[in-house]
């Protein structure tokens, strides 16, 4: 027979979700070859996240079959208040088995989603909502400029030739620097960036006074969740190789993929060592606690109130 009465029965309200939700999902199984530095990329992944998120949004992480050592450094950023929503899976789903439960469960109308090699700066997430609330019909919005393979936009491109009030630029936008310093860091020849730099151009976009470019990429990327779930189950076989199935799809459905003009992400890939020194930040800065939280964490009073609780609690349910 139960014992009185659960407190959550008297409790007038529960916590709402933000509008946004933020995603990083996470796969490091070692921490050698390969992935030797990887927790540290990690960690400055969502150093950077929570150092540069000044809207508001919730933190959820998906792990992907990590090791202990990931685990143990989620939980701790979850059990510190940092990290909202943590899934734990016990083995590799691939990024497809992923996405299928990111997309389906994250609580808020937007998800950015992003890889967990991601660098933030100051200003990403805003400035790609701006985009995805100004622009009609977006598919993905990916917070920096560069240069995707035309195939996957070419709906994109159909609709800003055909659209009013809109301005299209073809052009040499992204300055060298920028475009070398993403391209190299997908571990391409310097040669071959350069050539692809001097043969291809950027579409640039402005409508109602907010610019963006054309393209989008899945590594990283803010949408609406409604039009996310549109492309749900991914049945990917294998995990990885296969996620430009997002991008063709949501060409294919006639949604729009767009970048920010100015680059306010960055891929870390495997490594810290291309990373300037000021950019590298491996412990996520701690909130400040509220003058209720600090006074009610105070060691001794917690003890007492808690013993306290639990003996009027018996008192009336148990020592009878």
């Amino acid at each position: 027979m139960r014992e009185g009465q659960n407190p959550a029965k008297f409790m007038n309200s529960v916590a709402k979700p933000e509008r946004v939700t933020v995603a990083v999902l996470t796969y490091i199984p070692f921490l050698a070859g390969y992935y030797a530095e990887y927790l540290d990329v990690l960690k400055n992944c969502l150093g950077s996240l929570l150092a540069n998120t000044a809207s508001p949004y919730e933190l959820l992480v998906f792990d992907n079959g990590s090791g202990a050592d990931t685990v143990a450094y989620l939980k701790s950023l979850h059990g510190e208040g940092k990290i909202q929503y943590l899934i734990l899976s016990e083995k590799n789903i691939g990024k497809g088995g992923a996405w299928n439960i990111i997309f389906e469960t994250c609580p808020g109308e937007i998800l950015a989603y992003a890889d967990s090699d991601v660098l933030f700066s100051p200003g990403w997430l805003h400035q790609s909502i701006r985009i995805l609330d100004t622009y009609p019909e977006v598919g993905m919005v990916t917070s920096r400029p560069f240069r995707t393979p035309p195939d996957y936009y070419t709906q994109t491109v159909a609709w800003a030739e055909g659209a009013d009030e809109i301005e299209i630029t073809k052009g040499q936008f992204i300055p060298w620097e920028t475009f070398r310093e993403f391209d190299m860091s997908l571990g391409q020849d310097e040669q071959d960036v350069r050539e692809r730099y001097k043969s291809t151009q950027d579409i640039r976009l402005v409508y109602q006074g907010v610019e963006a470019h054309v393209g989008a990429s899945h590594w990283q990327f803010v949408a609406w969740k409604s039009v996310l779930q549109r492309f749900t189950p991914f049945k990917m076989n294998r995990p990885m190789g296969q996620v430009r199935d997002l991008d063709r799809r949501v060409n294919d459905a006639n949604l729009l993929r767009l970048m920010t003009s100015k680059p306010l992400t960055m891929n870390m890939s495997n490594t810290l060592k291309e990373i300037p020194a000021e950019r590298v930040s491996l412990a996520p800065p701690s909130r400040r606690r509220t003058f209720r939280e600090r006074i009610l964490s105070f060691a001794p009073l917690k003890w007492t109130l808690l013993f306290i609780y639990n003996r009027i609690f018996r008192w009336y349910y148990s020592d009878r």
